[in-house]
């Protein structure tokens, strides 16, 4: 099997990457390998390399930033997307790309399933979404929306940066009513070749470990891991002024992907391995 990985340098890509290597002919594609955002040029590079799977790791994710930057958000997340669809399509290949849980308002009290209206609040959000509905243009498609990634060998999320926070005694504000379902990249890779091996049906999949969390409960089940007594800042999230508007209550369910015959491990469980393996 031939995978291409584009955004091959990023946190998940590089995740990606390593652990497709010994399962599958895989070829890394970065911003200096191709332009996403020559729409043609990915169509024609796709047909070149005569892929069976294309795996998008690419994404503009600076949220905050997406409010000025919208039309880079855009083409990153959307029209990228389309492109990269459409030559997957035209080389017969299937095709995954990874969408996030701002596409919903955050308004719920239940971890939101596929079945769930999105509401999208930001520019961010609204690039994403278009992203997905952009992944049909291949009939064999995989939207897998995940959330706060953590891990691999690029660590530099809000969950990479609690733990070291934690692990370093820093007094970090965390949130104490922000609810979000963490995704370790090491199972999120591992859920994308089951879906590849198995080849289960197409559609949007939300691909997140099990569970439900507060920033500040996942800073304390840290601090328990590793022995010691966390210095964090509980915090609100009206006290942090941030320009794009993100979900409050950002859980999500992945009862889907189990149906799948992929159950995901919980949070915990995927926390106690990123920190006993530090990465």
């Amino acid at each position: 099997m031939r995978i291409l990985v584009t955004g091959a340098a990023g946190q998940l890509g590089t995740t990606i990457t390593d652990e497709f290597a010994g399962l599958a002919d895989v070829r890394p594609v970065t911003r200096a390998t191709l332009d996403l955002s020559d729409g043609a040029a990915v169509e024609a590079f796709v047909a070149r390399e005569r892929p069976d799977v294309v795996v998008n790791c690419a994404a503009f994710n600076d949220v905050d930033g997406a409010e000025e930057r919208a039309i880079e958000a855009i083409r990153v997340n959307a029209l990228a997307v389309r492109a990269l669809a459409r030559g997957a399509a035209a080389a017969g290949a299937r095709f995954v790309h990874y969408g996030t849980d701002f596409v919903f308002d955050g308004l719920a009290d239940r971890p939101y399933t596929e079945e769930d209206e999105p509401s999208p609040q930001s520019v961010y959000a609204c690039s994403k979404l278009m992203g997905e509905w952009f992944a049909a243009d291949c009939p064999r498609h995989y939207v897998l929306r995940v959330e706060s990634l953590f891990g691999g060998a690029r660590r530099r999320s809000s969950v990479d940066r609690i733990v070291e926070a934690v692990r370093t005694g820093q007094a970090s504000p965390v949130f104490v009513d922000r609810i979000t379902t963490p995704s370790y990249v090491r199972d999120v890779a591992a859920a994308t070749w089951r879906l590849l091996e198995t080849e289960a049906a197409p559609g949007v999949y939300h691909c997140v470990n099990g569970g439900a969390t507060s920033w500040f409960a996942l800073a304390q089940e840290v601090g328990r891991l590793l022995g010691v007594e966390p210095s964090v800042v509980p915090t609100k999230v009206a006290d942090m002024p941030m320009r794009a508007r993100r979900p409050q209550y950002a859980a999500l369910a992945n009862d889907k992907l189990a149906r799948a015959g992929i159950p995901m491990p919980t949070w915990q469980d995927a926390l106690q391995r990123y920190v006993s393996v530090g990465g």
